[in-house]
């Protein structure tokens, strides 16, 4: 296809490029046959089956124009790619297409502009982890830490207790509670006086006693005192040591994320908002709620939500950018005996899934691990 070579390619902006170019009428020719299969396909004209309408009686039908768009979105989308590859451009997202010349005979003339990945400037980010390193927090767990949670654990079990009892409390009770109120029941009128007084900091908490200690989780889950808090230590090690590991990797990742250089393409922030966004609505789904009665509740629009989260969308952009330009340049890859053994692992969960989507989201999330686990041995 040496047609492409001729394109021209301007750049438009910090992050979008230009592409101009001509595609030659023998090429859009190529084109004609399958255009005017997919016009025809549902044309029905007496005497002919469906799909069998002879080429001057359907262009009757359907029009000469109509044949040549559809002949240049064939034609282009061939083109396009091959452009893409041949001038090395780093495209991200959908490219915005405008026809500038078309006409039977003739060359197809268009511009396509497209959203690019920016170039990217970093800093030292080896020394810059290394500096971070040297001052990792400890994820040892204390006597402190667990007495700490053991008291937490007592108190949220008498709040839990004491809820447990207003739910089971006659509606007389309730309304005597109110007051000569007629409002609805809501969070901020139920609140009694007693309610008020109730400060679970300040009471005083149950002796922990082989017995007491039974009543803590599921049935059987702790026999004595010893077990309950070796247990609770060791939940406490787990959770410790994933908060200072999420904590440290944050400390690297930020400072050398202030201190890289490069421009955020708008489609790159749209993608993490719309990835956060159905996320959103996923986890609304599973809890048998719908988004459009989780917006009426906070008094927001799908808009003004995405607002909110837009610092968070572009931290989460610009960690990828960085995340992935550290991985060219130190050419970490995933290895790809796991990759493969990964892919296949969720693709026997989420047997619906498309095995290319979910190769690329496991590669990425091998390679991102791949590269944290270099800074953190800096």
């Amino acid at each position: 296809m040496e047609f492409v070579k001729e394109f021209k390619i301007e750049k438009d902006g910090d992050t979008t490029v230009k592409i101009t170019g001509e595609i030659p009428a023998e090429f859009l020719n190529t084109h004609r046959q399958a255009a005017l299969k997919n016009l025809g396909k549902d044309i029905k004209v007496d005497g002919f089956r469906a799909g069998n309408v002879p080429e001057e009686i359907l262009v009757k039908k359907v029009g000469e124009v109509n044949v040549l768009s559809e002949m240049a979105e064939r034609a282009l989308a061939v083109a396009y790619p091959e452009a893409i590859k041949e001038h090395k451009i780093e495209a991200i997202g959908h490219p915005e297409i405008q026809i500038t010349k078309i006409a039977p005979g003739n060359p197809l003339g268009f511009t396509a502009t497209v959203a690019t990945m920016p170039a990217i400037k970093l800093p030292d980010y080896k020394s810059i982890a290394a500096a971070v390193n040297k001052n990792k927090a400890s994820a040892e767990v204390t006597d402190e830490d667990l007495e700490k949670q053991i008291k937490e654990i007592q108190r949220q079990k008498i709040a839990y207790e004491r809820l447990q009892e207003k739910a089971a409390a006659k509606p007389e009770t309730v309304q005597k509670d109110l007051g000569n109120t007629t409002e609805l029941p809501t969070p901020e009128n139920q609140a009694t006086k007693a309610d008020e007084e109730f400060d679970p900091e300040k009471i005083e908490l149950p002796e922990l006693t082989d017995e007491y200690v039974k009543s803590l989780g599921q049935p059987g889950q702790f026999e004595t005192v010893a077990d309950f808090k070796q247990k609770l230590r060791q939940h406490l090690e787990i959770q410790k040591k994933q908060e200072v590991e999420a904590a440290h990797r944050a400390k690297i990742t930020d400072e050398i994320i202030e201190k890289s250089e490069f421009a955020l393409p708008q489609v790159l922030l749209d993608s993490e908002l719309n990835q956060m966004f159905a996320q959103m609505n996923e986890d609304l789904s599973r809890a048998n709620l719908k988004m459009e009665d989780y917006l009426k509740h906070i008094k927001k629009t799908e808009v003004e939500l995405k607002q909110d989260w837009q610092p968070a969308a572009e931290k989460r952009a610009r960690l990828q950018l960085v995340l992935n330009e550290i991985a060219k340049l130190e050419d970490v890859k995933p290895d790809e005996a796991q990759l493969a053994e990964q892919v296949k692992q969720l693709k026997e969960q989420y047997k619906d899934a498309d095995e290319a989507r979910v190769r690329v989201y496991v590669a990425s999330v091998m390679q991102n691990e791949a590269v944290m686990n270099m800074l953190e041995e800096q």
